[in-house]
């Protein structure tokens, strides 16, 4: 397992190598990282109750997620995290609506940090030099707008891909100088696409790799034009996925096509196991969309990796 494992990680180095305008940014220097994206992200910390607030701890991973294991299990030095990401977050909810109103887009999630970090606090004096801005995001804008008949795709995602640069400009104005961005992961193969059918997964796989490949030229191009970057990396998610899901029973997965329906809205620790079901550390979803803190610390493991290299 472990030399899989590492394989896998040198296959990263290859992979993020290709996208990666680099220049003074040194993972071991960066001592603050600030985190945007959806469900896949979010801790529930709440920036508008202050930057010293408490992290609640809330993930959809059953346990500590990436940005958790990336701030504290990979940091090299003593990262300081804010986390702004919410549950459900598409680009802009104008664009892709979210499941409901209340849940901040990348938009007002910019604007949030516009309001409060970039003035650089007491709790939070970022430089350009020692901070890292990760973005995950595109899951819930590829799955809600994918039964849409009035858009054209990869066309829409023009679009939205010109709304996420403009949010990066306003970070780069306040003087945010390195940057990641992760790929949508292949949740085609989650029991939520599955459930289905071929034909559908067949379809929304080509949907998620325009998503993607978009990302990667948005990415591109936002670097050449803007002097100064340090860091401007396209993070490859499917790999590691795809690797955990192909080598299930090497990486120790029960399960990788469904979930236990008793598991679904979490449990009250990492190890809970009821009758019928193996426990829950053992699944690779958590429910229909989510993968478990299992796959999150593989994935940081991997990003710290690529940081570093």
């Amino acid at each position: 397992m472990v030399k899989l494992f590492q394989t896998v990680l040198s296959l990263y180095t290859v992979l993020v190598s290709t996208g990666v305008a680099s220049g003074k940014f040194s993972w071991g220097d960066t001592n603050f990282l600030f985190t945007f994206g959806d469900s896949y992200t979010t801790d529930g910390f709440n920036i508008s109750a202050g930057v010293d607030s408490p992290v609640p701890g809330f993930t959809s991973s059953n346990g500590p997620n990436w940005v958790q294991f990336l701030g504290g299990t990979y940091n090299v030095t003593d990262t300081k995290v804010f986390n702004l990401a919410s549950g459900g977050a598409t680009i802009d909810a104008a664009l892709v609506p979210p499941f409901e109103p209340t849940v901040l887009s990348i938009v007002d999630q910019v604007s949030q940090f516009q309001q409060i970090l970039s003035p650089k606090p007491a709790g939070a004096e970022w430089s350009s030099s020692d901070s890292l801005f990760a973005f995950w995001i595109g899951i819930n804008d590829v799955g809600n707008s994918f039964p849409w008949t009035n858009i054209s795709q990869p066309i829409f995602y023009e679009k939205l891909m010109a709304r996420l640069t403009s949010q990066v400009e306003i970070l780069y104005n306040s003087g945010a100088r390195s940057f990641v961005f992760l790929t949508v992961p292949p949740t085609d193969r989650a029991p939520l696409q599955i459930e289905q059918g071929p034909q559908v997964v067949t379809r929304f796989r080509g949907f998620l790799e325009d998503y993607n490949n978009l990302l990667s030229a948005t990415v591109r191009n936002f670097t050449q034009h803007h002097s100064g970057i340090e860091l401007a990396m396209v993070f490859d998610t499917r790999p590691i996925f795809n690797t955990l899901l192909d080598n299930s029973q090497t990486f120790g997965f029960v399960n990788v096509t469904g979930y236990c329906e008793a598991y679904e809205n979490g449990t009250p620790d990492m190890t809970t196991q009821v009758a019928g079901c193996a426990p829950v550390s053992s699944y690779f979803w958590l429910n229909s969309l989510h993968p478990l803190f299992t796959v999150h610390n593989d994935l940081a493991h991997a990003l710290s990796t690529a940081l570093s290299t």
